[in-house]
């Protein structure tokens, strides 16, 4: 069955946002975006109402719709919710294996560290790899509530790590996952909430209480 007009329009403004082509804070015009993607308007509605179900846009009456701004308590509150799955599913993931983690997730770090490091690396890219290895330790837990629960907060946390580019270089992050991985093996779900604080951390601007520089 191909898929319908709204669909394909929800999925071109999602990849936009989500690849920093629509920053957060943008104002979303039904008139413009429906002219740019030769839809109706009726359809755009649509599209924006799916994209604020997702969290990716903020729909307030008499203003319009704008891309969604994570930061200060939304940002927290995401973080907070995220850790409790990774975490958890950390757990499991190790408990379930003998302490070791499955070869996809040593597989999606390698391949996170890989396209970080090519001469044409791009966040879109990156991000996805990212996302990619953070799936597979919670794939590793062998939980389907706890994955269904994390994928459903895949977009908007790729929305909030559109800020680490600014933080950290490709390099540094391709180092962090792999010493995140080795970390998991060594020291067990631990290392990965140090990781998650850190992110939360220098992403929104504080520091109290965390002395560890990197993480995402």
């Amino acid at each position: 069955m191909s898929a319908s007009v709204v669909d394909v329009l929800a999925s071109e403004l999602r990849e936009a946002i989500l690849d920093g082509e629509l920053e957060p804070g943008r104002r979303l015009r039904e008139v413009e975006l429906a002219h740019a993607h030769g839809a109706a308007r009726h359809s755009v509605r649509a599209a924006l109402r799916a994209l604020a179900a997702e969290r990716l846009v903020t729909l307030e009456r008499h203003v319009g719709a704008r891309v969604a701004v994570l930061d200060g308590a939304a940002g927290r509150a995401l973080y907070e919710l995220r850790t409790a799955l990774e975490v958890e599913a950390a757990h499991l993931a190790l408990r379930r294996h003998d302490g070791r983690l499955p070869e996809a997730v040593h597989r999606a770090a390698g391949d996170l560290a890989a396209v970080c490091r090519h001469p044409d690396a791009r966040w879109s890219r990156v991000s996805r790899a990212h996302d990619a290895l953070h799936a597979a330790i919670v794939a590793a837990a062998g939980s389907a509530r706890i994955a269904e629960a994390h994928a459903a907060i895949g977009a908007e946390t790729r929305l909030f790590l559109l800020q680490v580019p600014r933080h950290w270089s490709f390099e540094d992050l391709a180092d962090d996952h792999l010493r995140l991985v080795a970390g998991l093996e060594d020291r067990g779900p631990v290392a990965l909430r140090e990781h998650l604080d850190a992110s939360a951390a220098a992403l929104l601007g504080d520091a109290a209480g965390v002395s560890v520089g990197r993480g995402r």
